[in-house]
């Protein structure tokens, strides 16, 4: 499975991703926005393996994918996908994840959002795409905002985020709305 952008490969995690994805996982930026559980090393293990999972599934409802940078060494500096298990065959859940050192740099997440998303809505048949973030995390509210999403739902967190006061955000982007704003914009 690949998707090719401008810069960027989106494919299927592989053995050599397994150094960088457990790197920033550890990264304190990136635990910010983590409970202590998730950034974990059994769970940055039990996610490559789901990853690999989902990967050999057939029919594939998920697709975790690892991004590496295509003008360089083929880098991982994230991972991003479209995950569809407990959603209706025409709806699925966005995500995006950088490595810390790639946060905010040269629009690398719009470029890998629009890429899943455009997969999402002509490959998959996707009618709908939702997503869900921290309050706090406000690079990712800017950038839901700018896809087109919408808000559709708040509702408080587990403890760590409401230790921070923060909640959680719930996303929803259409087709229709995509390909209205896609005509406009992109």
């Amino acid at each position: 499975m690949e998707i090719v952008t401008k810069r960027f490969l989106l494919r299927d995690f592989n053995k050599e991703d397994e150094t960088a994805f457990f790197a920033y996982h550890a990264d304190p930026k990136y635990a910010q926005f983590c409970t202590p559980e998730e950034v974990a090393p059994s769970h940055t293990r039990e996610l490559l393996r789901l990853f690999e999972q989902w990967a050999t599934e057939r029919p594939r409802l998920n697709y975790q994918l690892a991004i590496v940078d295509r003008r360089s060494t083929e880098e991982l500096i994230g991972c991003a996908g479209l995950r569809r298990e407990g959603y209706n065959a025409d709806r699925a859940e966005l995500g995006i994840e950088l490595a810390p050192q790639f946060w905010g740099r040269y629009a690398y997440t719009i470029e890998i959002g629009k890429a899943l998303i455009e997969f999402g809505f002509q490959e998959l048949g996707l009618k709908e795409i939702q997503g869900v973030s921290v309050s706090g995390n406000v690079r990712v509210v800017r950038l839901a905002q700018r896809y087109g999403f919408v808000v559709v739902g708040t509702k408080p967190g587990s403890d760590w985020i409401n230790e921070r006061g923060w909640h959680q955000i719930e996303w929803q982007l259409t087709r229709d709305s995509w390909e209205n704003l896609s005509a406009i914009t992109w």
